[in-house]
Parts: structure tokens; C-alpha cells; sequence
């Protein structure tokens, strides 16, 4: 299950994991104007863990999540 609310300055996306087995603590992804960052709370050490992509690693990554193993770079189309 997920949820989306928009922000003054960013799009929120909360990601639930829902299930039977191993849950995990839900993980908040926020799509601002020059980066997206998760953030997911660490009941060990009771802190909200962080990690922020540039929108180009959120690119590479959307593309790599349909190829095959291997090492790719993507090129930008050139403008016509």
C-alpha cells in the first residue's frame, strides 16, 4: 500500500509494507524540485535514516530496474 499527499514544496510518497511476514517501518519518499530523499525510521537506533539522489541517480535508477545485470550509462538524447 502506498499514499501520495503534495507538499508546498515537494510530493510525498509513503511506502507501507504490508504483509504476514517481516514487516519493515514504512519508508517516506519526498520528490522535491532538485532531488528526491527517503527516509525510513531505524527502531534499533530509534532515528530516522536518510538518503538523498540527485534527480540523475533517480533516472539511472528507474532504467536499471529493467535491465539486465551489467554496467550501463545513459546518454541524453540531443535536442533538436
Amino acid at each position: 500500500m502506498f499514499t501520495i499527499e503534495h507538499e508546498f514544496d515537494s510530493t510525498l510518497i509513503t511506502l507501507v509494507d504490508e504483509g504476514r511476514t517481516h514487516l519493515t517501518e514504512d519508508i517516506a519518499v519526498n520528490a522535491f524540485e532538485d532531488c528526491v530523499t527517503l527516509e525510513q525510521h531505524d527502531p534499533v537506533t530509534d532515528r530516522v535514516q536518510r538518503v538523498t539522489f540527485s534527480l540523475r541517480q533517480v533516472r539511472d535508477l528507474a532504467a536499471a530496474l529493467n535491465l539486465p545485470e551489467g554496467s550501463y550509462r545513459l546518454e541524453r538524447k540531443a535536442k533538436t
